[in-house]
């Protein structure tokens, strides 16, 4: 009986001490383990397009979202080598039902603004004019193609000039918004020479099928694409063709100089051929130069060298400049002061010598009193008058 008393004690003291003491109102509650699992909540991105557009609703069932894969065939190989991130497209009506709508937008979003650029001249056809709208834009009739940092819109609205122009501000203003190193737009088309450019003729590239789609002088298997290679291909008054290479560093520039030269030297239809490499810059015009013009234009272009730096000083940095800074003010301080204080006793000490010796009717300034030690002795004082 006893031995059976244990055992009912034993096993209620160990589910007291499974379970935890009991809690307010004799209710027992369980111990909860040390480490509780952690849920993570991922916000998705911001829409693209929005919901609105002035006066016009978006037709749901004509937005694609950002579905990489319903980027039209003919142009996915060109937006993927340019680093395509997302991309939406939307009809947008008056009421917001599905049927005859006045517009659709089309928004790409890259990677960096070198990608952007690089599919906005994609895009742009000739014949279009310019107009003020984000970074660049033309438009043609009701269509617009724009590019705004890292984004390039491609909008159609039947709502004429001024209506399409407010439109598109409006959505230029709601495309986000990306900064540093990532919203710098590419050096290379900024150095082509403005004499006699074709401004619509300009095609900067990050890719072979991009280049190719463009117009690219040189086969794209010999620019060296795989070696992070860009390009930019203008043309000029005449007929010339002038196409900028640039190498992430000057090895890669010249062994790819050295084969586009040799590969164009046996070309008869790439006209006048002159080349000339800078640094990790590749120089060629081509086409219809006279051979002195030719050589005057990459001669005419060169690679300047910009530094930039997009991130905060470290705080050590700032403490060492401030230090500095208040050392040098104290110095500087330190010497005024000395320098003052000492014009301040000069007049002072002059001053008050002056007046005494004005006041023992003396002259204020007087010539210096010598010492004078007379070395000739008693013989010489006595012999002195008498001679």
């Amino acid at each position: 009986m006893a031995r059976g008393r244990l055992a009912v004690l034993a096993a209620a003291f160990l589910l007291w001490a499974g379970l935890g003491p009991p809690g307010p109102g004799g209710r027992v509650f369980a111990q909860a383990p040390d480490a509780q699992p952690k849920t993570m909540l991922a916000l998705p991105p911001a829409p693209l397009l929005p919901a609105t557009l002035g006066k016009l609703k978006r037709v749901a069932e004509g937005d694609v979202g950002d579905g990489l894969g319903s980027v039209d065939a003919a142009d996915a190989a060109v937006l993927t080598e340019d680093g395509l991130k997302r991309f939406a497209r939307s009809e947008y009506a008056a009421d917001g039902k599905v049927g005859p709508a006045p517009g659709s937008v089309t928004v790409y979003k890259f990677g960096d603004a070198s990608g952007a650029v690089a599919a906005y001249d994609y895009f742009r056809r000739p014949g279009m004019r310019p107009e003020k709208l984000g970074d660049e834009a033309v438009a043609n009739g009701d269509e617009v193609l724009l590019r705004s940092g890292v984004s390039v819109v491609r909008a159609n609205f039947k709502l004429g000039h001024e209506g399409m122009d407010t439109l598109t501000r409006e959505l230029i203003d709601r495309l986000p918004k990306v900064g540093g190193s990532a919203g710098v737009a590419p050096l290379l088309p900024g150095m082509l020479p403005g004499k006699g450019l074709d401004a619509e003729s300009v095609k900067y590239a990050l890719g072979p099928a991009g280049y190719q789609a463009m117009g690219g002088v040189v086969a794209p298997g010999m620019v060296g694409f795989d070696k992070s290679a860009e390009t930019v291909t203008a043309k000029y008054k005449g007929g010339g063709v002038l196409t900028l290479l640039l190498y992430p560093t000057p090895q890669i520039a010249g062994d790819r100089g050295r084969a586009v030269e040799a590969e164009l030297g046996h070309q008869s239809a790439a006209g006048t051929v002159k080349l000339r490499r800078e640094g990790p810059l590749l120089l060629l015009a081509t086409g219809g130069w006279t051979p002195g013009a030719a050589q005057a234009m990459v001669d005419g272009v060169h690679l300047h060298g910009v530094v930039s730096f997009d991130q905060p000083m470290p705080l050590e940095f700032h403490a060492e400049v401030q230090k500095t800074y208040s050392l040098l003010s104290s110095i500087l301080v330190f010497c005024g002061v000395g320098a003052l204080a000492a014009v301040v006793l000069g007049l002072f000490f002059g001053g008050g010598r002056a007046l005494i010796r004005v006041m023992q009717g003396k002259p204020a300034a007087s010539e210096p009193e010598f010492l004078r030690i007379d070395l000739r002795g008693p013989a010489g004082k006595g012999a002195g008058p008498e001679a």
